[in-house]
């Protein structure tokens, strides 16, 4: 114990000696947790369209009129002739182009029926599929509107309809940063984990100070704790500086679950990720292959974690790769706990999983270390 006692004094006079580190440490994670939930948002707005009107008649008017209430759509153009949108569709100006048919309104009240026309540009497929989405929603509704003119309830001198009221669990205002704010905290987090504990040991054979270290009786379990015990507190600090500072204030995002379980199943998950960084660092002789394996796994941590896309809508093959990484866990704990109120007995099965990673992580580090090379 006196042994890891020294080393980690050296490792925490080396950390704060170094300003660059903290301001890596502490700054980056807090600029980028402020800016990447308003960016990273896949609520669509702001869908241009080209409205080609042949008909001109009072329910062509209050279709464009419906359109463009609720804000989703901006009106790009709005004529008689489909060449020009279709113009505006190749310079990228309009994202769908709605053509109405001359004699619309006659041909809809006399034969109860009339066809619409859609272009949508697909080339951002996410888009396409939302907007085009929210245009048959809007224009389904605005059909109904006319059948609810059209045909009275004898009884009543209303058509009867079933009215659907919408309660939105755990986000009630569907804002979308409170989905996104606790993904990219985690991966923040397991950045600061994986790359700086990763750099740690390398540096160190860079410098040559690992030499002297290696002289020592210390034994390989101490020099992997004095290397891990640090960065698991500074990724506490992390966490909890992004958690309490940025979103909280920023977002007002408050956790309705147990922050006992939290930071439980937070402890046990740095460990996890500080393994994986002293494993990186094991199999590397210098920072730039250290980095590019650090940089190798954290894009397929990020982007198969669940942080963007749905797991469920992935592949077979996608989500066994996704059940092997540790971020989705987490992600998908720290969603259950800020936005659903779980705790403790809602997480077993997922604090379990990242316990065996844990141990299996920092074994397979401590094995591979060798104290001769």
């Amino acid at each position: 114990m006196r042994a890891l006692k020294f080393l980690l004094q050296k490792e925490f006079r080396q950390i704060f000696r170094n300003t660059t580190i903290l301001r890596v440490i502490l700054i980056m994670p807090v600029i980028q947790l402020i800016i990447m939930p308003l960016a990273a948002d896949y609520e669509i707005k702001n869908i241009n369209i080209s409205v080609v009107d042949h008909d001109h008649s009072a329910y062509s008017r209050q279709l464009t009129d419906k359109i463009l209430a609720p804000g989703y759509f901006k009106l790009n153009d709005y004529g008689t002739s489909y060449p020009n949108a279709f113009g505006q569709f190749q310079k990228d100006r309009s994202d769908l182009i709605l053509e109405i048919p001359a004699q619309f309104e006659k041909t809809l009240v006399k034969e109860n029926q009339a066809n619409l026309f859609m272009a949508v540009n697909a080339i951002n497929g996410v888009k396409a599929l939302v907007g085009s989405a929210y245009l048959n929603r809007i224009i389904a509704d605005f059909n109904a509107q006319i059948r609810a003119n059209w045909i009275p309830n004898p009884q009543t001198g209303t058509l009867p309809q079933i009215e659907i009221a919408t309660l939105n669990r755990f986000n009630p205002t569907l804002n979308y940063p409170f989905f996104m704010v606790p993904g990219i905290l985690v991966v923040l987090v397991t950045m600061v984990g994986v790359y700086m504990c990763s750099l740690n040991i390398v540096k160190e054979k860079e410098v040559g100070t690992i030499e002297q270290i290696n002289v020592t009786p210390i034994k390989k379990y101490h020099f992997i704790l004095g290397k891990l015990i640090p960065f698991w507190v500074i990724g506490m600090f992390v966490f909890s500086l992004g958690l309490f500072g940025v979103a909280r204030l920023l977002y007002l995002i408050v956790p309705t679950g147990s922050l006992v379980a939290l930071y439980g199943f937070l402890a046990v998950y740095l460990v996890a990720v500080l393994g994986i960084g002293l494993l990186i660092s094991t199999y590397s002789a210098n920072q730039q292959q250290a980095m590019s394996l650090a940089f190798f796994c954290m894009m397929i941590f990020m982007l198969m974690s669940g942080l963007f896309t749905p797991i469920n809508s992935m592949p077979n093959w996608a989500q066994v790769i996704a059940k092997l990484n540790p971020v989705t866990y987490f992600i998908e704990v720290t969603r259950m706990i800020v936005l659903k109120g779980s705790s403790f007995a809602h997480i077993q099965q997922q604090l379990l999983v990242i316990s065996a990673m844990a141990v299996f992580f920092n074994t397979w580090a401590i094995w591979n270390y060798r104290k001769t090379s």
